[in-house]
């Protein structure tokens, strides 16, 4: 890299928080914090806020991805390691990770929901896929590819009407009388999926990935808010429509925050990306108006409540970018710093562990507009470690 290249991303560091940019040879920060409050030693990631003080899926297959974006390979193998061990049994082939694991009620360590999380799953496969492109390690595309056979096999449904479609997990959201499926939107990451057409060509992912669209359009409308939850049901002729989950209804909070997040960290050239920015502009629109994000909202009428915690504000940030809404972008970033630094600050940390879903939001929306990655058109993994400038002194 040109010293100009490295320049800009010093100088970039000296503007941002304390928890920014990476400069040519920094750690990154978060990532330490988040292991020093959320992994173990032996690559549990434990979230102490819940009586199982519980670990899952999804926690472990981030941890993973940051691991990996940090150039942590001695934490990404560790938690690799544990989530083979406690979450799929000890082996890989033929299996799905267990969702949850915790303290039980007769005070074993356990395996507590034995059905699986296709987001984690997903994130997992991805994880282990771009760590053994990157760190040239075929052992973790091996293991990439049993699980990814697995998903296809076991979380993969042909929807009438549809086509083929990923189901939050093994069991339970397919139902009868009427015929329904229960979808979550922010389970599909384009560039995740994107990464998976190339690992597997004659798979289901290329239609997956246009089927995500059309989820969007459909269930965003008309307020330009993403719903956590949606069922499409076959009506007595057959034909099929999305609409409010029977029991969660149309209301968008914890988990459709990441849709916005995802929204923002694919790349423009991606054909999902301006599609998926247009369905979501509600959600923009509402964070610049009131200056920060709703924590919920009724994706029907686009009735707001309440005020997302700072961890929302770091999943809008990419998005942000993407806006060309500087103010917004600017004031949602103090707002994440403030609540970095008062999450992590030493009164905080030794009355209780900080914000596992704050963090990890952080990591992922803050991460990437600080440069730490990005995606690339077909969904590979573009770290800043991977950068020259990191190993070519500037001159």
């Amino acid at each position: 890299m040109m010293r100009r290249d490295c320049l800009t991303l010093l100088s970039a560091a000296a503007v941002a928080p304390a928890w920014g940019a990476p400069g040519c040879d920094a750690r990154w920060p978060l990532w330490d914090a988040f292991v020093t409050h959320f992994v173990q030693a032996d690559g549990r990631v434990i979230d102490a806020s819940t009586p199982q003080k519980h670990s899952s899926s999804e926690g472990q297959s981030y941890g993973m991805f940051f691991a990996l974006v940090a150039n942590d390979r001695p934490r990404f193998d560790a938690l690799w390691r544990w989530s083979v061990d406690n979450l799929m049994g000890g082996q890989v082939q033929g299996r799905l990770p267990a969702w949850w694991w915790g303290l039980a009620p007769d005070n074993s360590w356990r395996v507590l929901d034995g059905n699986s999380a296709s987001d984690a799953d997903l994130w997992f496969t991805y994880a282990l896929l771009e760590a053994a492109r990157l760190w040239k390690q075929p052992a973790y595309e091996r293991d990439a590819r049993l699980l990814l056979a697995e998903i296809e096999k076991r979380e993969v449904v042909a929807v009438p009407g549809l086509g083929p479609m990923l189901m939050p997990g093994e069991f339970g959201f397919v139902h009868h009388n009427p015929e329904r499926w229960y979808f979550n939107p922010s389970y599909q990451p384009p560039p995740v999926l994107r990464r998976l057409v190339s690992a597997s060509p004659v798979g289901p992912w290329g239609a997956i990935a246009r089927n995500t669209e059309t989820i969007f359009q459909d269930v965003t409308a008309p307020s330009g808010f993403a719903p956590d939850w949606t069922a499409f049901t076959l009506d007595a002729t057959g034909k099929g429509a999305f609409g409010p989950h029977p029991e969660k209804q149309d209301v968008g909070s914890y988990d459709a925050i990441r849709t916005y997040l995802w929204a923002g960290v694919t790349p423009p050239s991606d054909s999902l990306a301006q599609p998926l920015r247009t369905a979501l502009a509600g959600q923009v629109r509402a964070t610049v108006a009131a200056g920060q994000p709703p924590e919920s909202v009724t994706v029907s009428t686009g009735a707001m409540r309440g005020t997302g915690s700072f961890g929302f504000s770091a999943a809008m940030l990419p998005l942000l970018a993407s806006a060309n809404a500087p103010a917004a972008l600017a004031r949602q970033r103090q707002r994440v710093a403030d609540g970095l630094q008062q999450a992590l600050s030493p009164q905080a940390v030794q009355q209780r562990q900080p914000p596992y879903y704050d963090l990890v939001l952080t990591l992922f929306g803050q991460g990437w507009l600080d440069g730490r990655y990005q995606f690339t058109r077909s969904g590979a993994l573009a770290p800043a470690w991977t950068s020259p400038c990191r190993a070519t002194p500037v001159h």
